[in-house]
């Protein structure tokens, strides 16, 4: 029975659900719409799903999240996209338990893009967060009314009546008169939705699904290869397309020769692609795109281009002469973003001082599967198909950039094979869009891993500075924290160089330590290439920063790490919201819900160096251990690596600790996977991220010069320690990546002596 399918408005209420089916949200739902006919438009193969009704499409209900099938199949829609870390099984998952439904015969159907169904972009780890409470209320809401159609139809009291313990079942319990939800549907469609003030929700301790393990759903589509991707994706009559892409951020073409790509069997055209308008946001690159009947013949003929290029202003930008611009910038004065008592004062009484400096450059997502989307632009209206974490970005951007009302656009989700943060940015989407509208047919733009890696939204490159004035008792009297980073900002607004509240509250305005005077600074910088957001975004520097002076003090001082950093973290406490920046946003979680509590950060940390053998563990010769703690999407993760040095004097990563604290857990399987798939996402970053640019190209176009550990280079043993909480869902996708590269450079430390400040691990010669 499980299976997952694509939603399309008619395609749910058509397709999807039969005549008779209940759809909670709906009350009622118009005959003519589950009759209408065909409106003749093609589908997609690949099982990608069918495309329904125009986006804009006045008959379809607002919340329609839960449907039933008179034969008792429960549909449960998923809107959030699906990229490995398992939010279209948790949340559906929530929806069943209040249903009291009986998992094996839940059917998932994948969400178009539509406003109506809430924020849709899967990023910032929050998809579990802030869906539980909504989810649940779904679920209850449609158990109440199974339970309310059951009582009408015995003509007893609904009181009298229980949807457990069975599931998919409501029993009249004076009797033990059963009826599966199936033959309730049709009496159910006819009730009215009851008011949220009116549900019982299920007591935590008669949870069926949430907090136990389970599977991806479709695991069994995906390892068969039966699951859709973005590359299955296709239109009949489609072309193919390869873009030439301006190698420097806002360049031009000067000229074309294109002759030769033009003789390549199989090439049909060339088409330009208009450069963008600044600021850039999600609109296409520009350039020149090869129009083909297949991928090899776009790509043959795209080698084949003769492009002089008009590079602009950013040819000016070299990575190594920014990277001292931005070092200069954090040894003077910056912008106060976060002030603690008189950290100038404190200096000024000539206690002893430690200064560090630290580095972490540009950084690309290099998921699995590159950008790939399929468009057909028709009389006005966007048919797309692609692997996007934000399918209503999707709709926003190609609106915009062919000059249609985004209600026109309508955005079929592909699973994604990896993101990270790069597929919420749709200008490959975009492009999609307007080659079939420049070509009159679908077109299939496919990226390869050069342009990946070359034309991605980066990961900013970031300096900081550090400084702390020493008591008596090798404590911190005074902190000091500059940082420089192109931000976010610049992606959307222009002359932008200052870091936003957000990306100075991951790790910055909000640092935990209980010292009296600590103040944090930023700095400006320019972009001069495309910045966008990464998995852990601001919190990779600002941790690697943080948590690598803490183990310095500690040396200072000859203190253990782990002790140190406890004294750092200081007494049990909730910070109140007024002492962190101004500006703290705190991943737009309700502080009420979800405050700063030093307790949560000590108990992870304690609890990976317990579970880590720490000061237990006998080390030899070359090996040590580190230890870093953070906290990031309002989740508490602290992480210990151990390491050894082989011959060579490269690191070699042994086991690794870590502990989570997100609160109430939906599935810990997917906890654990996603912790596992931080450490090697980390050790990947820490040992040979690295993104570098001459005259304003990008350097690297491949593997083999932006490099990811390979089996015998990731951890050797990685063990996830969940904290079992009440606390409300936070965030696990990302969380588990700050701590990472920290927790190994003080391992290094700890093993060689030798000072890592500054990342990949390849520029000191360790990896």
């Amino acid at each position: 029975m499980n299976r997952i399918e694509n939603l399309s408005r008619r395609g749910f209420l058509q397709g999807v659900l039969s005549t008779g089916a209940f759809v909670l949200g709906a009350q009622f739902v118009p005959e003519a719409l589950l009759s209408a006919p065909s409106d003749g438009r093609a589908t997609a193969d690949a099982g990608l799903g069918a495309a329904g009704d125009p986006v804009g499409a006045t008959a379809f209900h607002p919340n329609v999240f839960v449907g039933l099938e008179p034969d008792g199949t429960v549909v449960i829609v998923a809107h959030r996209s699906e990229m490995g870390t398992g939010s279209r099984t948790s949340l559906p998952r929530i929806v069943a338990d209040e249903m009291e439904a009986d998992w094996s015969r839940v059917r998932i159907v994948q969400a178009t893009g539509d406003a109506k169904y809430g924020n849709q972009d899967t990023d910032g780890s929050h998809s579990v967060r802030s869906f539980f409470e909504a989810m649940r209320v779904y679920g209850a809401t449609a158990r109440t009314m199974l339970v309310q159609a059951a009582a009408l139809q015995w003509n007893v009291p609904a009181s009298e009546c229980q949807a457990s313990p069975e599931p998919h079942v409501v029993t009249h319990v004076p009797t033990g008169r059963t009826a599966g939800y199936g033959e309730l549907a049709a009496a159910a469609a006819r009730l009215p939705v009851p008011p949220k003030e009116s549900l019982q929700l299920k007591p935590r301790s008669e949870w069926r699904y949430i907090g136990k393990d389970a599977s991806i759903f479709d695991l069994q589509d995906i390892c068969t290869g039966k699951a859709g991707y973005g590359m299955d994706a296709h239109r009949e009559g489609m072309l193919f397309a390869s873009v030439e892409h301006p190698p420097v951020l806002g360049g031009k073409v000067a000229s074309l020769d294109d002759s030769d790509a033009l003789k390549v069997p199989g090439v049909r055209q060339t088409v330009a692609i208009e450069p963008f308008k600044p600021p850039h946001a999600f609109q296409p690159l520009g350039g020149v795109a090869v129009i083909a009947d297949n991928t090899w013949a776009a790509f043959q003929g795209r080698r084949k281009l003769k492009i002089n290029w008009d590079n602009g202003a950013n040819a000016s930008f070299n990575s190594d002469a920014y990277r001292k611009e931005l070092e200069q910038t954090v040894r003077q004065p910056c912008k106060v973003a976060w002030n603690r008592g008189d950290v100038d004062a404190e200096f000024a009484k000539g206690a002893k001082t430690l200064e560090a400096g630290y580095y972490v450059p540009l950084l690309a997502h290099a998921s699995m599967e590159p950008p790939v989307a399929v468009a057909e632009y028709r009389d006005g209206r966007v048919e797309a198909w692609a692997p996007t974490q934000d399918p209503q970005a999707v709709q926003e951007t190609v609106g915009q950039v062919l000059g249609v009302p985004k209600e026109n656009v309508l955005c079929h989700v592909t699973l994604l094979g990896g993101a990270f943060g790069r597929k919420s940015k749709p200008d490959y989407v975009a492009e999609a869009a307007v080659l079939s509208k420049k070509t009159g047919r679908p077109v299939k733009v496919v990226w390869t891993r050069e342009d990946d890696i070359k034309f991605d939204y980066y990961h900013t490159v970031a300096a900081a500075y550090m400084k702390a004035a020493l008591g008596a008792n090798g404590m911190p009297t005074a902190w000091l924290q500059r940082s420089a980073f192109p931000p976010i900002g610049s992606t959307f607004e222009l002359n932008n160089t200052y870091g936003s509240g957000g990306e100075l509250g991951m790790g910055w305005t909000d640092t935990p330590f209980a010292i009296p005077n600590l103040r944090a600074e930023n700095g400006p910088a320019a972009a001069h290439v495309r910045i966008g957001w990464l998995r852990s975004v601001a919190n990779i520097y600002h941790a690697f920063a943080v948590q690598s002076f803490a183990a310095e003090l500690a040396h200072e001082a000859g203190r253990d790490q782990l002790d140190y950093l406890l004294a750092l973290i200081g007494p049990d406490r909730v910070i109140d919201k007024k002492n962190l920046g101004a500006d703290y946003d705190n991943m737009g979680a309700d502080y009420k819900d979800y405050p700063v509590d030093t307790a949560r950060l000590r108990r992870v940390a304690e609890l990976a160096a317990e579970q880590s053998g720490w000061g237990k563990r006998k080390l030899g010769p070359g090996q040590g251990m580190g230890i870093a703690a953070h906290r990031s999407f309002v989740t508490y993760v602290a992480t210990v690596v151990q390491v050894e040095m082989d011959q060579q004097g490269k690191v070699r990563i042994g086991r690794v600790d870590s502990a989570v604290d997100t609160g109430t857990v939906v599935n810990p399987d997917s906890v654990r996977n996603q912790m596992e798939g931080a450490a090697v996402f980390g050790a990947s970053l820490a040992k040979y991220g690295e993104i570098t640019a001459t005259n304003g190209a990008i350097n690297q176009g491949n593997f083999t010069d932006y490099g990811m550990c390979r089996i015998n280079e990731a951890p050797r043993e990685i063990h996830v320690h969940i904290v079992q909480s009440d606390a409300p869902p936070a965030g696990v996708g990302e969380p588990g990546v700050p701590p990472f590269a920290p927790a190994l450079c003080n391992a290094i430390f700890a093993a060689t002596g030798k000072r890592v400040r500054e990342l990949p691990l390849t520029r000191s010669g360790l990896a």
